[in-house]
């Protein structure tokens, strides 16, 4: 394999790597902040396309057997995340003027493009790592709060476990059948041997830790309350869909068996069940966030109970309309020079009344979110326990659909904050930029594509 073929393979990595550098030579050649974004919004678009086009072609290669290829899916898999990390850029605009957002963005998104192409536990762990590691620096950057320094620290900690975790997992992997590839984790999953059974428990907990399952969920909250909004809205929607669609390249083509299935199914039910409900006592708009993500880590892990062939699409469709309607919000919320202030569910009493517009987007997001019907939350959730009980799960199913309706009920409140609020609406509200309104449409234009053409979008998955 000539080193052209590599490039090809590699085209959205090379191109993220292009504008770090970039991003870089304009950090020490003093230019100004402001102009780090098109950079980065045009990598993040290039990117993208690249990775849309090699999907569309079939493209399929290993580029370094046994540790990286790519084929359509993972392909598409790296579009899904490069285009949701788009509204994300566009919101920063008004949030963070530090040329190093960027930087560390798409540092960030490139450890995801190579976890998201990874065939062997070595590519695994650098993917995570480099993914991880600037989002902890990410979480005190441009921070508002004196809280962010301890969320940031505990984030660190509890992600240096998950990481201490992975490598356990893949030692007694590696001294039990004698290879780090993912192969290897299949064959384990079938496996009689304790020591290898315990690797596949190790390695699963390590992918629950990044999720924020429930009770590896602590640092989640603390996280997404103090970080700046655009950091918020990355680690909730982009770093939870890289760890999913990772964790469905690695289980592959093989189901999960028996043993297992109470681990796949227990704790992702008990994330559904406790996140819905601790998020109806908060306060805070982000940490009401924080628990429904961890909910929705929980039915997005259910999908692992179902068929292998379906797996893919149901997590991808579930990561598109989660994604959208997620940085909807973020980008709808209104701006207020206090964050505390502005991160209170009180500030959106009569919103309506005062920024039209975003109260209505911030509805649309929360019955999405809510998986009420005809909006893309609901055939995301119906494709996910569709499978579940077709595989057999019906009663983890009928559990997890009972636990998504207490959802409902946090979810209608903000919506009551936002319309029916008799109360005096808050005092101060900023006004949020054009790039900002231009993420809210974009993300709603996707929310409506997928609401009207559902069959054609998850048909192309």
């Amino acid at each position: 394999m000539n080193w052209v073929e590599v490039l090809i393979a590699m085209a959205p990595e090379s191109i993220l790597l292009a504008g770090i550098v970039v991003l870089i030579a304009l950090e020490i050649g003093g230019a100004r902040e402001r102009s780090a974004l098109p950079v980065a919004f045009l990598a993040m678009i290039a990117a993208a396309a690249a990775a849309t086009w090699l999907s569309l072609n079939g493209y399929a290669i290993e580029a370094f057997p046994g540790h990286f290829s790519v084929d359509p899916q993972a392909l598409l898999a790296k579009a899904i995340v490069l285009a949701l990390a788009v509204p994300v850029v566009l919101i920063s605009r008004d949030e963070i003027a530090q040329r190093q957002l960027h930087i560390l963005l798409l540092s960030s998104l490139y450890g995801v493009c190579l976890l998201l192409s990874a065939d062997s536990f070595l590519t695994l762990f650098l993917g995570i790592e480099l993914m991880s590691l600037p989002v902890y620096a990410l979480v005190l950057l441009a921070y508002r709060r004196p809280e962010s320094a301890e969320a940031a620290l505990k984030y660190l900690v509890l992600g240096g476990a998950a990481t201490a975790t992975l490598l356990m997992g893949v030692s007694l992997l590696y001294g039990g059948g004698g290879s780090l590839g993912y192969a290897a984790f299949g064959d384990a999953l079938q496996s009689t041997d304790t020591m290898v059974q315990m690797a596949v428990v190790l390695v699963i907990v390590a992918f629950f830790l990044k999720a924020a399952i429930v009770p590896f969920h602590a640092w989640a909250p603390d996280a997404y309350e103090t970080a700046a909004v655009p950091v918020t809205a990355y680690m909730a929607v982009l770093v939870k869909a890289a760890v999913l669609l990772a964790a469905v390249r690695l289980f592959g083509h093989a189901n999960v068996p028996a043993p297992l299935t109470g681990l796949i199914a227990l704790l992702p039910l008990i994330s559904i069940v406790w996140g819905n409900l601790a998020a109806m006592r908060q306060q805070s708009f982000r940490r009401m966030i924080a628990y429904s993500s961890i909910a929705h880590a929980g039915y997005l892990f259910y999908a692992f109970l179902g068929d292998a062939p379906g797996r893919f699409q149901a997590v991808a469709f579930y990561v598109i309309a989660y994604g959208a309607m997620n940085l909807l919000a973020f980008a709808a919320l209104p701006p207020d020079d206090d964050d505390k202030v502005r991160d209170r569910l009180d500030n959106l009493r009569g919103l309506f009344h005062r920024r039209p517009f975003a109260a209505v987007m911030i509805a649309v997001a929360m019955l999405s979110l809510a998986g009420i019907p005809p909006l893309p939350g609901f055939v995301a959730k119906f494709l996910i326990f569709r499978n579940v009980i077709n595989a057999g799960f019906t009663t983890y199913g009928v559990l997890g659909l009972v636990g998504s309706y207490l959802g409902i009920y946090f979810y209608l409140r903000v919506i009551q904050f936002l319309f029916m609020s008799a109360e005096a609406p808050a005092a101060r509200t900023g006004i949020a930029g054009r790039l900002t309104i231009g993420a809210s449409i974009l993300c709603l234009m996707l929310a409506i594509a997928i609401t009207v053409f559902p069959g054609w979008v998850i048909g192309q998955l």
